[in-house]
């Protein structure tokens, strides 16, 4: 697939995803996101960078850590999702966050401007990985850290059928390469081709709930990166895809809901 098709894609598959995220995934992705701002051991008054912050799950809380005396950029490729990060933080009257659309392969950053950069659950859909980390290096200060949270193996997210079940209607590839990184140790050595030093990474395997069909296959298709795909099925098709994604995830059916296996690898290195 052509870089310029995936990014569009992705651009314009967040802006469809944006209104349903928080309420499907908060929870879901919540010890990636712990993990992550525990690895990066944020400090009063640093300067952070946030890519692919999405509705700000990362963002806010980073802002938090860093206090009125630090700073944060947050950027994402969707319109919709800076926006409504925007509203949030002016409802909250926060004047040490700053929110931008901006490519993660392309930052509009100076070099050395930050102290730290993160990236939750974002680089899987950029079309170069590896590019992306390049530019976390470029903009952080010598001695300064960089940390990732990627999915894990994909025989180890118990969802990750939906992109078939997508593709089988429609041709996108949506994320040709998503479950790459979460492979052995691929994160890592992705870190150490940017350029970072001293990378540690970790494995966390955790189990997505889901309290009900509408749940599990809400946050799978309306709230997830195959919203665009999917905001072109007819009401036939979404029921078909529906049933389908269900009948995938029945051997983890608990009552009316569901305990779907996941898995993400979060991890940290040195400039």
């Amino acid at each position: 697939m052509e870089a310029d098709l995936q990014r569009r894609i992705q651009r314009y598959g967040w802006d469809k995803a944006a209104l349903y995220y928080e309420n499907f995934w908060q929870q879901q992705l919540k010890p990636a996101q712990d993990k992550l701002l525990e690895l990066a051991n944020l400090q009063p008054g640093e300067k952070l960078l946030d890519i692919a912050c999405g509705t700000g799950l990362v963002s806010f809380p980073a802002a938090e850590k860093v206090g009125p005396g630090g700073f944060v950029l947050a950027t994402d490729i969707s319109d919709t999702m800076v926006k409504i990060c925007a509203e949030t933080a002016k409802e909250r009257n926060l004047s040490n966050l700053q929110f931008k659309r901006m490519d993660a392969e392309q930052l509009d950053a100076s070099d050395g401007e930050y102290d730290a950069a993160l990236c939750a659950l974002g680089l899987m859909y950029v079309p170069d990985p590896i590019k992306a980390l390049k530019e976390m290096y470029r903009v952080i200060k010598l001695g300064a850290r960089a940390v990732a949270a990627v999915w894990g193996q994909r025989d180890h997210c118990g969802w990750a059928e939906i992109f078939e079940i997508v593709d089988r209607r429609v041709a996108t590839e949506v994320c040709p390469m998503f479950f790459n990184l979460g492979n052995r140790d691929v994160l890592k050595r992705s870190f150490e081709a940017a350029g970072f030093s001293n990378v540690h990474f970790e494995k966390l395997n955790t189990v997505l709930n889901y309290s009900s069909d509408e749940d599990a296959y809400g946050a799978a298709f309306a709230g997830g990166p195959v919203a665009l795909a999917y905001n072109k099925f007819s009401d036939q098709v979404k029921n078909e895809v529906h049933m389908e994604y269900l009948d995938s995830i029945k051997s983890f059916q608990k009552g009316k809901g569901y305990g779907v296996p996941g898995q993400f690898v979060v991890a940290v290195g040195y400039k």
